[in-house]
């Protein structure tokens, strides 16, 4: 069989020896992005099905990139299930859609799930920070041109002026941040301006940085362009110049009398693709999409105030802003490590009564896919069903247990508001509200007070992000806080299955959060 293009460019390692899945085996074929996923299909299909995840256990969805033994596993699958919502890496998604046999099912369960009965909420991101978080947005599906979830949209800088050098960059959870923007080395039209090019896909938004090296108005012209697919030129989405005032009045900048300033809340650069135009996409208010209106950027100013001025850490990691010590104006990412999603949090499963509503739907699917297996499909998804509700009632009894005063969970990763809302946890935040700078002394003054104001006795990582968690490990040390484990995306050695999974985190829970410092 003939794959796509896609296929030649995927060369990371695989973490199997062999495919999992075969034209040589009779039972249907199934192919998930993650292990979680996979776990579900396997308990509804049974001897019936083979089934393989494109995620290995232990790696991280929203970051893996699909390796070539995964390409042809996607090849020979009979149905595929992904959870979608912008949960996995983009590229995963387009290693489904490029190379799927034509009629085969695509299944998007956080989505489909909805049918289900499966209850979703929006992304709620923490409104305490007092300057603009400022990011990059597509709004529109763009169908209109042809595009669909493996679309790409680049939204490019072309040109800048100011008085210092501006730069926009997301930083990775506990690591090396991603540049978007540095007017630095200046651009380059003959090569795409390739190097100051943010890629989204549709219907997606990303946080990040944006910093400012010298006081005074900054003039930052961006372009956006419409990727259809490989093999398309891109379509033009059009042009526009955004205005800051870095450290300077908002209301006074040359040319722009009268403009409104935007000083506060949430705001996006946006591209739409229904419309083919940018603009600005902003909610001063920062209570969510809903109140966000759309901004003329010729009569806009973003406003980059003096309290935005901090220093360099002294972190090499950061040694692109300048020397440590050296004072900058930023605009902070605002949501802990690269994280490009969608208006509805994707972690799902996290409430149990939601994984049940993805069985229902795995089931319906296979059904579809293997009539004659109908009778065992309902057998198995009725007996995991009861399974799943045993557990629905195990994790709310078992977080119950724990003082109301002490349910408060502290960790790396926004992927439990689920969990917090079906069993009455509350997220109450990360180590340092800024990830794009080290926790400062305020920074760690602030944890202190949360812990001894709260009664906080642990915090709480992933397995799988530890190694990338040190300043969380390092603070709950220095605090003699217990480090405890919980499981946001996938399994591992220890935990290999989701029934597992959901009562260790609520044991664990239970277990460190209601133990006395």
């Amino acid at each position: 069989m003939l794959l796509f293009p896609l296929l030649i460019t995927l060369l990371t390692t695989g973490c199997r020896a062999e495919p999992s899945l075969s034209a040589h085996d009779e039972r249907v074929q199934i192919v998930t992005t993650t292990g979680i996923l996979r776990d579900l299909a396997a308990h509804v299909g049974g001897g019936r099905v083979a089934v393989t995840s494109l995620v290995p256990d232990g790696a991280d969805p929203h970051s893996y990139e699909p390796s070539l033994r995964n390409i042809r596993d996607v090849v020979y699958a009979d149905v595929a299930f992904s959870n979608y919502l912008l949960l996995e890496e983009q590229a995963v998604i387009k290693a489904l859609d490029a190379n799927l046999r034509g009629g085969v099912p695509n299944i998007s369960l956080a989505e489909g799930a909805v049918k289900y009965a499966a209850e979703i909420i929006p992304l709620v991101e923490d409104v305490s920070l007092d300057t603009i978080w400022l990011g990059m947005r597509v709004r529109g599906t763009g169908a209109a041109h042809g595009a669909n979830r493996s679309s790409d949209v680049l939204l490019s800088a072309t040109a800048a002026d100011g008085p210092g050098r501006m730069i926009a960059y997301l930083t990775e959870s506990f690591g090396n941040p991603s540049f978007y923007v540095d007017t630095a080395d200046g651009f380059d039209p003959a090569g795409g301006y390739r190097d100051d090019t943010a890629t989204l896909p549709p219907d997606a938004h990303t946080h990040m940085s944006w910093a400012f090296t010298e006081p005074g108005v900054y003039r930052l012209a961006m372009r956006a362009r419409l990727a259809v697919d490989s093999g398309a030129a891109p379509i033009p989405m059009g042009d526009q110049v955004f205005t800051f005032a870095v450290g300077v009045d908002p209301h006074s900048v040359p040319g722009m009398a009268g403009a409104e300033v935007l000083n506060s809340g949430h705001a996006d650069l946006t591209v739409d693709l229904d419309e083919r135009r940018l603009y600005l996409f902003a909610d001063p208010e920062g209570s969510g999409e809903a109140n966000q209106r759309v901004y003329d950027p010729a009569h806009t100013v973003i406003d980059v105030p003096n309290k935005a001025l901090l220093e360099v850490p002294g972190d090499r990691t950061f040694r692109f802003l300048g020397r440590p010590g050296t004072q900058v104006y930023q605009l902070p990412q605002a949501v802990l490590g690269k994280h490009v999603h969608g208006e509805i949090d994707p972690h799902l499963w996290q409430n149990v009564r939601n994984a049940i509503s993805y069985v229902e739907l795995i089931r319906d699917t296979l059904i579809g896919v293997d009539p004659p297996g109908a009778a065992t499909y309902r057998t198995n998804a009725s007996t995991y069903i009861r399974q799943l509700e045993a557990l629905d009632t195990y994790v709310r009894d078992t977080i119950a247990q724990i003082p109301p005063s002490r349910r408060h969970l502290v960790t790396t990763h926004d992927a439990f508001g689920y969990l917090g809302q079906a069993y009455g946890i509350q997220i109450s935040g990360f180590v340092t509200p800024n990830p794009a700078t080290e926790p400062s002394l305020a920074d760690r003054r602030r944890l202190t007070e949360t812990i001894r104001n709260l009664h906080i006795p642990a915090v709480f990582l992933e397995p799988n992000l530890a190694a990338r968690a040190t300043t969380l490990t390092e603070v709950a040390r220095e605090k003699g806080l217990r480090v405890c484990p919980i499981y946001g995306d996938t399994f591992d050695r220890d935990v290999t299955n989701y029934l597992d999974m959901m009562r260790l985190n609520a044991e664990s829970l239970r277990d460190c959060l209601t133990t006395a410092k």
